[in-house]
C-alpha cells in the first residue's frame, strides 16, 4: 500500500513537473521578449519627437516608423500594461540600436527627453531669432513673436516692444525641446540677469546709462565693428558724442531705419529717413538695438576707451579698420580718401 502512495506520488510529481516545465517553456520567451530582448531595429541613434498636443495614435505612428520594431506585439503589451496611453509625456527621446521594450516604456513615461542646444549670436532683427530657435523647439515663430509683441508679458520683466530683444544674450543654451514659448523668455531673462552681475551693473551705472541702453549702444559698436578690438575705442567715441550731445550719426543706424541691409554706401537719400533709429536725424540712443549685440560688444561699451576721439570713418584700404578724428578737419580728410576708395571700386549704393 505504502508503495502504491509513492508511485501515485511520484507519478503527481512528475505531472506536476511537466506541467510547470511546460509553463514556463511558454512564459518564459514571453517574458524575455517583452521586457529584456532588443526590439527596435535601427542602426544608430534616432529620434521621437512627440508634441505637447499628442494623442497616442500619433506616439504609436512616430514609434513605429523610428523604431521599427522587431516584435511590435510584444512593446504594445508591455506598454498597454504600463498604461503609456495616459502616460506617455510629449518631448524629444534618443531611440538607440538594440533597446528594449521596457527601457523605452519607462522613458516616455518618466520623460527622460535628451536636451537640445540652442545656440545664436549675430542676428540682426527678433524676426530672425525667432526662425532660428523655432528649428530647434517645438513652438513656431509666430507664436514667439506674438509673445515679444506682448506689452503685458514684458512688462512684467522690466522692457517694451522696442528694447526687448536685448535680453538674449547671445551664447549656447541647454534646454528640452517642447519647452514653451513662455518658458523660453523666462529661462533667457534668467540668463540675462546671470549676465548682468554686480560688476556690469556698476559700470553701467558709472555711464548713466540703463542695462537696456548699454546693448542698444553696444548693437551698434558690433554693427560698425569688423575687428573686436576696435570696440572699445569706437565705444568710446559714441560716449564721446552722447557726453557732449551730438547726434550718434552712426550709419549702420541708418540702414536699419531704412530696413535696406543691402546697402553698402549710405548716401543723403539714406539719411533723410524720418525714424527714430536714424542717429542722423534724432539726438541720443535710438530705442532699442539694430542687432543682437555680442558679449564682446557690451563688454565693450562697459570698459569702453578713454580718448577724445568724435568722428570715424572706414580706412580707405577696406582692412575694416577705422581712421579717428578728434576734429572735423580731419575726419573730412579722411572721409575723403574713403569716398575716393568706394568711387574707385565702383561702389555707388
Amino acid at each position: 500500500m505504502a508503495q502504491e502512495k509513492t508511485s501515485n506520488l511520484r507519478k503527481i510529481a512528475i505531472a506536476l513537473f511537466v506541467i510547470v516545465f511546460a509553463a514556463t517553456a511558454f512564459i518564459l520567451p514571453k517574458l524575455y521578449f517583452k521586457f529584456i530582448a532588443a526590439n527596435v531595429d535601427i542602426s544608430e541613434k534616432t529620434y521621437l519627437y512627440i508634441p505637447s498636443d499628442a494623442d497616442f495614435k500619433q506616439v504609436k505612428d512616430s514609434l513605429d516608423a523610428k523604431a521599427q520594431f522587431k516584435r511590435p506585439q510584444y512593446f504594445y503589451d508591455l506598454a498597454k500594461e504600463r498604461e503609456l496611453e495616459k502616460k506617455f509625456k510629449p518631448g524629444k527621446y534618443a531611440l538607440k540600436p538594440g533597446m528594449n521594450n521596457r527601457a523605452i516604456v519607462n522613458m516616455l513615461i518618466a520623460g527622460n527627453q535628451e536636451p537640445v542646444q540652442v545656440s545664436f549670436r549675430n542676428l540682426r532683427l527678433k524676426e530672425n531669432l525667432a526662425a532660428a530657435i523655432s528649428k530647434k523647439l517645438e513652438f513656431d515663430s509666430l507664436q514667439f513673436m506674438q509673445l515679444l509683441d506682448s506689452t503685458a508679458f514684458i512688462e512684467k520683466y522690466g522692457f517694451n516692444k522696442d528694447n526687448v530683444y536685448t535680453v538674449f544674450i547671445p551664447n549656447s543654451y541647454e534646454m528640452y525641446w517642447n519647452v514653451s514659448a513662455e518658458d523660453f523668455f523666462i529661462r533667457m531673462h534668467k540668463e540675462y540677469t546671470s549676465f548682468w552681475n554686480a560688476e556690469r551693473k556698476q559700470k553701467a551705472e558709472a555711464l548713466k546709462l540703463s542695462q537696456q541702453e548699454v546693448s542698444v549702444l553696444a548693437s551698434i559698436v558690433d554693427a560698425e565693428a569688423l575687428m573686436d578690438k576696435e570696440m572699445p575705442t569706437i565705444a568710446g567715441l559714441y560716449l564721446n558724442r552722447l557726453k557732449r550731445g551730438i547726434k550718434l550719426e552712426a550709419d549702420p543706424t541708418v540702414i536699419f531705419a531704412n530696413q535696406d541691409f543691402t546697402i553698402r554706401r549710405v548716401l543723403n537719400r539714406h539719411l533723410t529717413k524720418a525714424s527714430p533709429y536714424n542717429t542722423y536725424r534724432v539726438t541720443g540712443l535710438p530705442p532699442g538695438p539694430i542687432m543682437m549685440p555680442s558679449i564682446n560688444a557690451i563688454d565693450a561699451v562697459l570698459n569702453y576707451e578713454k580718448h577724445n576721439y568724435i568722428y570715424m570713418c572706414a580706412k580707405e584700404d577696406f582692412s575694416g579698420y577705422h581712421n579717428f578724428a578728434d576734429n572735423l578737419a580731419d575726419h573730412l580728410a579722411n572721409a575723403r580718401k574713403f569716398q575716393q576708395a568706394l568711387n574707385q571700386r565702383n561702389i555707388k549704393k
